[in-house]
């Protein structure tokens, strides 16, 4: 039987997070000031944050820090997903595509990962210097920032799906993320935060990864049950908040 050589053939499952590696890359290549972007922001918390407060809380502060990085993610895959379905109409092609929203998902916030992974390189070299850490809560903390990144990706690329205009990506993303690493006790202990803000705060995710990562690293102990308790929340919550926000996104238009 004759095959027809020149018939295209389907992209292959492993090919979509390099296809995505070389998108991340390829904004660095570019524009090298995109590596430094992520990690202003969280430096201005911190250098205030270390005047002001107790040199026994820079520890508890650069963690904060790290999980508000990759909690920005969500604001640049929101961006990314919003400019490419508003102005230049790559999201169809994807939707026509066998790819699949979860894998254009885990592709977009793969592709915004690799900008933000210096800026956590250098946060987790400073947490390193200020504190020992045991050897065991880095897999914790890389975990913690894996579950984060995936969760806000998939709130950026939920949000991104019901905008109608290009000038709402910027007021829209900021206010979102940057609300939502302001109400998680990211760069503060949670104690001592008001009762009604700490009632809030148990709703987020990233207050448990918070509270996961300083119980692991020392920063504010806690008993191994609590550690588990507070990673079992964190998986629960941000599951559900995932489920949540893959039902909210519009793939297909009309």
């Amino acid at each position: 039987m004759e095959t027809d050589a020149a018939a295209p053939t389907l992209p292959r499952d492993g090919e979509v997070l390099p296809a995505f590696a070389i998108i991340g890359w390829r904004w660095i290549s570019r524009n090298p000031a995109s590596t430094i972007a992520p990690i202003l922001l969280p430096f201005i918390f911190l250098y205030f944050l270390r005047i002001i407060s107790p040199a026994s809380l820079f520890p508890l502060e650069i963690i904060g820090a790290m999980l508000f990085t990759t909690q920005n993610i969500g604001s640049w895959v929101l961006g990314d997903s919003a400019t490419w379905r508003l102005e230049s109409g790559l999201q169809s092609l994807f939707v026509a595509s066998p790819m699949g929203k979860v894998r254009y998902l885990l592709g977009i916030a793969f592709s915004n990962l690799i900008p933000a992974a210096p800026a956590l390189v250098v946060l987790a070299v400073m947490l390193a210097l200020v504190t020992p850490v045991p050897l065991l809560a880095w897999p914790v903390l890389v975990g913690a920032i894996l579950v984060l990144w995936v969760l806000f990706s998939a709130i950026g690329v939920a949000i991104s799906s019901r905008l109608s205009t290009q000038r709402q990506i910027w007021p829209i993303g900021n206010l979102t993320f940057t609300v939502l690493g302001m109400l998680s006790p990211l760069y503060y202990p949670l104690s001592v935060l008001p009762p009604a803000w700490q009632f809030a705060a148990r709703f987020l995710p990233a207050t448990y990864a918070a509270l996961l990562v300083q119980g692991v690293v020392g920063v504010t102990p806690a008993s191994f049950g609590t550690l588990l308790s507070y990673g079992g929340l964190l998986l629960v919550s941000a599951g559900v908040g995932t489920l949540l926000a893959l039902q909210l996104y519009k793939w297909q238009e009309g």
